[in-house]
Parts: C-alpha cells; structure tokens; sequence
C-alpha cells in the first residue's frame, strides 16, 4: 500500500501561515524534505492548489525570471522541483472545482477517493496540505508520516497547522535533523 506523507514548513508556534496568510519567513518552496524519490503523486487542498498551480506555472514558463509573488528568481531546488512537478500527477480534493489547468491534474471527490489511490500501485503520494485538509486527513487515519521543517521563530498571529484537528493522535519520532539557520527537520509516524 502507498503511503500518504505530509510536509510542511512551520514556525516554532506551529502556525503554517502568518497573518498575511503565507509563511514570510520561508524563503523558498522547493520539497526539501527528501521526499522525491520516493512519490510519484502530489494531492492538495483546492484552496491552496490555486496558488501552487500559478507558482509553479509561473517558474516552468519563465525560470529565468524573478517570481510574480516574491519578486525573487527562483532558486536551484525550487527549479528542480518544478521539472519534477511538471511530470508528475496532481489530485485535488474539492467538491467545487471542475477543471484544473495543468494536464495531470486529476479531481477527487472525498476521503474514500484518497483511500482508494492509496491502494493503487505506485510510489507514496506528498500530501502538501493545506492545513485544514492536513488536519481533516489525519482525522481521518490516512496520514502515514508527517515531515516537518520548523523554523526558529515565533510567528505570533496565523494559521496554526492543526487548528482544526478534532482527534488527538499520537505520533512516534522517526528522525531529528539539524538543517542550516537555526532549522528542524522532523519526522513522525502518525499512529
């Protein structure tokens, strides 16, 4: 069975997100939790699926130039990871969108969707969130590992990571990585 792998950058306080609604202190969105080699599928919320699509459209189309969002050129990982994106299928989980625009894009429709493609052959599938589907995931048992990046600092106001998490879960610390400026890298099981 393929297992469901979320990874999310957060500050020390848990949040995903500031008050502005991004996390201003990750300087670049590349997967840099070790994960590509072994998935060969992304699913995403649809809230957040708008803006990964521009993104990532954005940095495939023109990669010599600076971002719409940032106003940064993208850097080397996030580069890499676009090719990679570009080849790979995408799901959606949204009761309201009809249509993507990247050609690899596949809609599903609920909690039983999600389980099914776990039970298909393949590599393990990236689970980028957003937080409320992270959580609602979770909840629902099909979350097999959690990868975490934690960033030293207090994000104050925002959205916390599993604001909406209605279960406790007890997870089992796999690996503690020391990453550059100050940065966690974390793994957990998800029991």
């Amino acid at each position: 069975m393929r297992r469901l792998i979320a990874g999310m950058k957060i500050s020390l306080d848990g949040k995903m997100e500031g008050p502005e609604g991004f996390a201003d202190w990750v300087d670049a969105w590349s997967e840099d939790y070790g994960l590509t080699p072994q998935i060969d599928a992304c699913l995403l919320g649809s809230v957040m699926y708008a803006g990964y699509e521009r993104y990532w459209s954005a940095i495939q189309s023109e990669p010599d130039q600076p971002l719409p969002m940032t106003g940064k050129l993208p850097t080397p990982a996030e580069l890499e990871w676009a090719r990679f994106a570009e080849q790979t299928p995408h799901y959606v989980l949204s009761n309201t969108m009809i249509s993507a625009l990247w050609p690899k894009t596949r809609l599903v429709r609920s909690l039983e969707d999600i389980a099914a493609l776990k039970q298909q052959p393949g590599k393990d599938i990236y689970l980028m969130g957003g937080a409320r589907m992270t959580a609602s995931l979770i909840d629902a048992g099909l979350v097999d590992e959690l990868r975490l990046i934690v960033y030293p600092l207090l994000a104050g106001e925002g959205k916390a990571l599993f604001g909406t998490a209605k279960i406790r879960r007890g997870l089992e610390l796999r690996k503690v990585e020391r990453l550059s400026d100050g940065r966690l890298g974390l793994v957990y099981g998800i029991a």
